[in-house]
């Protein structure tokens, strides 16, 4: 798997600084007042982590609290937001689908390049449990090391921004989302990615997340979380159709986007083929495609 160049700015990457549309940078206070912009790039976001070994265990038989854990792998899939402005409707074209760094970066350039690698862009995040998990361990681990985040704190206002938990347009986190917020209850990746068609995780789980690391296997440990982030696009794609954001054509051209890009990265990287090729072969009858075309 080729090595994402995360800690230079993501491709299609931030708005030119001739843009009219995005405000000149005076200092930092310039994020309160919305720069650079509304997001406009998907960025589904997963991490696998371990617990770290040099930080003494609370309650042992527990799963560790944010700064307990190590961070061995960030992935993502980048979809750029494409707006119909006759209608609304938002459209995703994919861009990619990397692990962050190499597989002989430490966690401190990892998350360094991370962070480096957002404030760059103009992100909507789209996670599953992110804001029970992943953002927060990656901010405990970023305050652990040192490294300033504060693009995740300053962007939007009060009522808009990255820390706002009703604030989809900047992060979705589809569990919190599909639960109405705690009021139902929290599914699970793997149970809500089966029930559309979805191959889910396939029999992995990050429980196996310490043994595969423990026997060198981090290439396979990236591989997996790149697969949890393809499976969350998809389910955005779904949402965006319930919730209004798209409509039938536009969630069908998404996740055409997405079919087609498999289909070109599977040719040399095999996690993504048989990723769509259990997609297309799955015996559920929810349909891929909701279009009458389809």
């Amino acid at each position: 798997m080729m090595p994402s160049p995360i800690d230079t700015p993501p491709s299609p990457g931030p708005a030119p600084a001739t843009d009219p549309t995005v405000p000149r940078r005076r200092g930092p206070a310039r994020d309160r007042q919305g720069a650079p912009g509304t997001p406009d790039t998907l960025l589904c976001l997963d991490i696998e982590t371990v617990a770290d070994p040099g930080l003494p265990a609370v309650e042992p038989d527990k799963f560790p609290k944010p700064c307990g854990h190590r961070i061995v792998a960030i992935s993502y899939v980048e979809a750029r937001i494409a707006v119909d402005p006759a209608t609304g409707y938002e459209r995703y074209r994919v861009q990619q689908c990397r692990s962050g760094g190499s597989e002989d970066w430490d966690e401190r350039r990892l998350l360094t390049a991370f962070w480096k690698f957002f404030a760059a862009g103009r992100y909507r995040i789209v996670s599953w449990n992110g804001r029970g998990f992943d953002v927060p361990v990656l901010q405990a681990r970023a305050l652990v090391y040192g490294i300033p985040v504060q693009a995740w704190h300053r962007r939007g206002d009060r009522w808009n921004g990255y820390t706002s938990r009703y604030a989809p347009d900047w992060h979705t986190d589809l569990m919190d989302v599909l639960s109405g917020f705690g009021a139902s209850p929290r599914m699970g990746l793997d149970e809500c990615a089966v029930a559309l068609g979805l191959p889910g995780k396939a029999g992995e789980h990050g429980s196996h997340v310490a043994d595969q690391i423990a026997r060198g296997d981090l290439a396979g440990v990236r591989a997996y979380c790149e697969t949890d982030t393809i499976n969350t696009l998809a389910l955005y794609v779904r949402h965006a159709l319930l919730c209004g954001k798209t409509d039938v054509e536009g969630h069908d051209a998404s996740l055409r986007s997405l079919i087609d890009y498999l289909t070109a990265e599977g040719r040399t990287r095999p996690h993504l083929r048989a990723f769509l090729d259990r997609w297309m072969n799955s015996s559920r009858p929810t349909p891929m495609f909701v279009g009458n075309g389809a």
